[in-house]
């Protein structure tokens, strides 16, 4: 468990280039894609939240609830999430012994997993869900490999560190299908399915 200020940290500066519409804002339950990740967010033991923003940043403040969280506008966001994760690195307090990293077109997370996390993933330098069929969000990453986050460059680029074997990474097991995110129309459709009554 950490001690301090504990920090999640929520990237939604995506272009959503393979879905041609901002998947931020899409209609989901009776709020949007990332209105629903960021009340999943709040209800979960987070001193300080953290949203990255990029091109359609100003429709998200006129339509998002953003109460109780930091914005950051990723300058670069057109270049890949390292764009976002950096950007939202100078905002982490300094009190934070490191970062819970989870993705805005994620609204399916879990809180218990979110606190699972907290509660028992924070002693190690990297820790991942380990789902029933694969690795996903959230990831636990520690203040003291800040400054390699700091240097990546493109998209997936936490996965590079991960699968570099230069960090140890431990695994959070986790009951259950990875959480969909959404990056195609089909991904949206399966996500509407998933939730219907």
């Amino acid at each position: 468990m950490t001690n301090g200020v504990v920090t999640g940290v929520v990237l939604a500066a995506g272009t959503s280039q393979r879905l041609g519409t901002a998947k931020q804002l899409l209609p989901y339950r009776n709020t949007t894609v990332l209105g629903a990740t960021l009340d999943m967010v709040r209800s979960c033991a987070f001193d300080q939240i953290i949203v990255t923003l990029g091109g359609a940043a100003a429709a998200v403040a006129q339509q998002v609830d953003l109460t109780g969280v930091e914005v950051v506008l990723a300058e670069s966001f057109a270049s890949g999430c390292s764009s976002s994760l950096r950007s939202a690195l100078n905002l982490v307090h300094p009190r934070a012994a490191g970062i819970v990293l989870m993705l805005g077109d994620q609204p399916g997370l879990s809180a218990a997993t979110v606190e699972r996390l907290i509660a028992e993933g924070t002693s190690a330098a990297i820790t991942v869900c380990r789902y029933r069929d694969g690795v996903g969000h959230p990831f636990w990453l520690s203040r003291s490999i800040f400054g390699e986050l700091a240097r990546l460059r493109g998209d997936k680029a936490v996965w590079k560190i991960i699968e570099s074997g230069r960090v140890p990474v431990s695994q959070l097991d986790v009951d259950a299908p990875v959480p969909l995110d959404v990056d195609t129309w089909d991904d949206y459709q399966r996500l509407r399915a998933a939730t219907s009554p």
